[in-house]
């Protein structure tokens, strides 16, 4: 049998010990192995409470059993699932029943997402995004994936791909069929219209997106500049705990120190790295390149000086904020003159003035961090585009229009091409491509061959 037709089976909650565990069937012997298991099948979606026994007949559980019939489930499948108490041994019992029985496997990582959306339960937007969503850490990111689940990109890409086809349709008619007497005359004008406003509104989404698209990955921010300047009690402040090591010795810090922040909903990174300068330890001198390194890959820099040290800002893509800490120490009085709460750096250099130890300053440093990253992100809210697989997709199709609008005085067979293009695209987008969609619409709406 092939893998596809075979039954799977998982655990589909985390890992034990825990007080209840699922583990999930689907394929066409998920009736069989809830018959093997419980005695019966229960009514479909009705929660069952059934003694699990195995192959011998011996107890493994008193659970809970659910019954899904396909087409009406999940992967579009016959589905089971087996609510039991989450014990390791438990679970290993379980587990072992269900490999014993013949065409029924473990499952492959991601493999029931990818039978719901061979099943036509899901489409590909939809499947990236519920990978989104269980992997989301902040509550913008669970925002973004909760919309795109709900085909907020899906449907609009349905909708488009539907427009091309059907201005496609009416220039292959007007190309193939143009002495039928049932095929309207001059097609080329009002398909040329919808491709324009069709254009429009596909470049209007990529140019309202910015980088909404990062919101997976989140916001990196590099705390960079000479040593012992107080970068790693920077870092302490902004994780509310300590993840560094603080040591009023130069060098302390030799490797990258990762934390990942919730600042606002916003998914953030910060990187506390190595103090800059020349240096005779090899290893310190390993710890300045990959600190450099770093900071030029990151999205925005902290430079971090104090009134020792007053090193040059370094030269980069990334935005640089100056932030000088220790201000206790020279006697400031408010933590951050010139500056209100939540402000950003402005483009003549001027910065943020903390105290690092004592907690001055600290709020009006995140709030610009805040401020930033919306700004970095863009409104996100209603975002339509969530991957950069996305992007280019619909970056191909506006590319694919443009060229079939200026091909069309050229030639209907050449606008006709790039318009297969465009609905193409789509259809990758969507994880749907099907070559017999034009032919389906010409021959429905022009009766051509009846």
């Amino acid at each position: 049998m092939h893998p596809r037709q075979q039954t799977i089976f998982a655990l589909s909650t985390g890992r034990p010990p825990s007080a209840i565990a699922i583990v999930r069937v689907s394929g066409p012997q998920a009736g069989a192995a809830v018959t093997s298991l419980a005695g019966k099948i229960p009514a479909p979606r009705m929660a069952a409470r059934a003694l699990l026994r195995d192959a011998n007949q011996q107890p493994i559980d008193d659970a809970v059993v659910l019954w899904f019939p396909g087409p009406a489930s999940a992967t579009g499948e016959d589905v089971a699932e087996f609510h039991i108490h989450g014990g390791r041994a438990v679970l290993a019992a379980l587990l072992a029943t269900l490999s014993a029985v013949e065409n029924i496997r473990a499952a492959e990582p991601g493999e029931f997402t990818r039978r719901a959306f061979e099943n036509g339960k899901l489409d590909l937007t939809e499947a990236e995004a519920l990978d989104d969503l269980i992997h989301a850490d902040t509550d913008r990111q669970r925002r973004q994936a909760l919309r795109q689940l709900k085909g907020l990109l899906g449907d609009r890409a349905r909708d488009w791909r539907a427009q091309i086809i059907a201005a496609s349709a009416l220039i292959e008619a007007g190309i193939d069929f143009s002495d039928e007497g049932d095929v309207p005359q001059e097609l080329i004008a009002p398909a040329l219209a919808s491709i324009e406003a069709l254009l429009g509104e596909i470049q209007e989404v990529l140019a309202a997106q910015g980088k909404s698209e990062r919101l997976r990955d989140g916001l990196v921010v590099a705390i960079a500049g000479p040593p012992n300047v107080g970068k790693s009690t920077l870092m302490n402040q902004l994780a509310r705990r300590e993840v560094a090591i603080v040591s009023p010795h130069a060098g302390t810090t030799r490797d990258i120190i990762e934390v990942q922040l919730d600042l606002d909903g916003y998914p953030v990174t910060v990187i506390d790295t190595a103090g800059i300068r020349e240096t005779e330890d090899p290893v310190e001198q390993e710890g300045v390149c990959r600190a450099r390194a770093r900071a030029d890959e990151a999205d925005l820099v902290l430079w971090m000086i104090d009134a020792q040290h007053e090193m040059n800002r370094p030269e980069g893509a990334a935005p640089v904020w100056t932030v000088r800490n220790k201000i206790d120490l020279e006697g400031g009085g408010v933590a951050n003159p010139g500056q209100t709460a939540g402000a950003s750096p402005g483009p003549d250099g001027a910065g943020f003035k903390i105290s690092a130890s004592r907690g001055d300053g600290i709020q009006q440093l995140v709030a610009g961090l805040i401020a930033f990253a919306q700004d970095f992100f863009g409104s996100g809210e209603g975002a339509l585009v969530g991957r950069v697989r996305q992007r280019e997709l619909l970056q191909q199709t506006a590319a694919s229009l443009q060229r079939s609008i200026t091909a069309a005085g050229g030639g209907e067979e050449l606008a006709a091409e790039d318009l297969r293009a465009a609905a193409y695209s789509l259809g990758r987008l969507l994880g749907r491509v099907d070559v017999e969609d034009i032919l389906d619409v010409i021959f429905k709406e022009f009766c051509v061959g009846k």
